[in-house]
C-alpha cells in the first residue's frame, strides 16, 4: 500500500465535516478558520518507541496516548482543541497495527472533539509526532509566569498510578489483572487530558502547567517562570485507592513526585478562589502547597518540617 493509499484508508475518516476546516487532508496544507477574537494555541509532542511506549504495546493504545499528551497541554492554557496533525513513521505498514491505531487515535479525537486536518508519513523507526492546534478568548490563557506569593498550588485528580503501573510491569501484558491492577494499566496507558477542568480553571487559576514528567519538575518550570518558590506538603498529594493499596509507602513519594505520565494539572490559584474552583470542576482538586517569595523547591513532612532529598522529574537527555 503507497503512503496516499494508507492516508485514504485509516486517516481520512477522522476528518470529520466542520465550519472551521475549509480544507482538511488530500491537498499542501490544510486551511482553517479560528473565531473571531480568539488565539491559536499550538503544542507539538513526540513519542518514540522504546522510550515513550513499548513495542509491544498495544496500537489502539499508542494511537489514544499520542492525542492525548498534546491534548493535555492544550487543557494546561486553558484551550479548546480544534485540529491536529499527525506525523507518522513506519517500518512497514503494517494493515492490522494501523487499523487498530487510528482506531484509538478516532476515539481520543473523537473524545476530544478535534479534528484531524493533515500530516505526513514516511519510513523509519517507529515513532509519531502530533501537533494539536486549540484556541480559547484573546489574552485569557493561563501561563507558567503568572504564580504570586500565598497562590495555593493544587493538582486535578491523583498522582503516581502511571508510574506505579511501569514499576509493576503493566504496560504491555494482555492478561486482565484484577481490578486495581487493571485500573493502573488504564490510567498509564489511556489517560484522560484534562479539558474539561482547563476550560474552567481559566480566570481562576493564575498559573498552570500540565504534568507529564513528574510534579518534581514541571513544577519548577512555573516556580522558574514565575520567579518563585513552592513549598509541597508531602502527605496532601492525592494518591487513587489502587495505588494505595499496591504501592510500597517507601516508593510512594518518589512515584508521586517524579514518576511522571500523570497527564493531570498543577495550578496556581489566589486563596479566596481556591472553594469557587473546587466547585467548578468535573475532577477532585487537591491542595498540595503554596507560593513562596523565596526561590526553589521545598518538600515538607506532615508536620511541616523540611524533608532533606532532592527529587527531579523525567529529563529525555540525563
Amino acid at each position: 500500500m503507497d503512503e496516499f493509499a494508507l492516508i485514504r484508508k485509516h486517516f481520512q475518516p477522522l476528518v470529520p465535516g466542520s465550519s472551521d476546516v475549509v480544507l482538511g487532508i488530500g491537498d499542501d496544507c490544510a486551511l482553517l478558520a479560528p473565531p473571531a477574537g480568539e488565539e491559536l494555541a499550538i503544542t507539538t509532542d513526540t513519542l518514540v518507541a522504546g522510550r515513550h511506549f513499548d513495542l509491544k504495546a498495544r496500537p489502539e493504545d499508542i494511537g489514544w496516548k499520542s492525542l492525548a499528551v498534546s491534548l493535555s497541554d492544550l487543557a494546561a492554557m486553558g484551550a479548546r482543541p480544534r485540529w491536529f496533525v499527525l506525523a507518522l513513521t513506519l517500518e512497514q505498514p503494517e494493515e492490522a497495527w494501523l487499523a487498530a491505531f487510528a482506531q484509538g487515535l478516532k476515539a481520543q479525537a473523537a473524545a476530544a472533539g478535534i479534528a484531524l486536518v493533515g500530516g505526513d508519513t514516511t519510513r523509519g523507526p517507529l515513532s509519531v509526532t502530533i501537533t494539536a492546534m486549540g484556541t480559547l478568548p484573546a489574552g485569557k490563557a493561563m501561563r507558567r509566569s503568572c504564580a504570586k506569593p500565598d497562590d495555593v498550588v493544587c493538582v486535578t485528580g491523583t498522582l503516581g498510578d502511571a508510574a506505579l503501573a511501569l514499576q509493576l510491569g503493566l504496560a504491555t501484558q494482555c492478561a486482565r489483572f484484577d481490578a486495581d491492577r487493571e485500573y493502573l494499566k488504564l490510567r498509564l496507558n489511556r489517560p484522560t487530558p484534562r479539558l474539561a477542568a482547563g476550560h474552567d480553571l481559566r480566570g481562576l487559576a493564575r498559573a498552570a502547567i500540565d504534568l507529564s514528567d513528574g510534579l518534581a519538575g514541571d513544577l519548577r518550570h512555573i516556580l522558574e517562570a514565575s520567579w518563585v518558590g513552592a513549598e509541597v506538603w508531602v502527605d496532601k498529594l492525592p494518591r487513587s485507592e489502587a495505588f494505595e493499596r499496591l504501592s510500597p509507602p517507601a516508593s510512594r513519594l518518589p512515584l508521586q513526585a517524579a514518576g511522571g505520565d500523570d497527564y493531570e494539572l498543577c495550578v496556581c490559584i489566589p486563596p479566596e478562589r481556591v472553594a469557587e474552583a473546587r466547585r467548578k470542576l468535573d475532577v477532585p482538586l487537591t491542595e498540595i502547597g503554596r507560593i513562596t517569595r523565596e526561590p526553589g523547591l521545598r518538600w515538607l513532612d506532615a508536620g511541616g518540617g523540611p524533608l532533606a532529598f532532592e527529587l527531579r522529574g523525567y529529563n529525555h537527555f540525563s
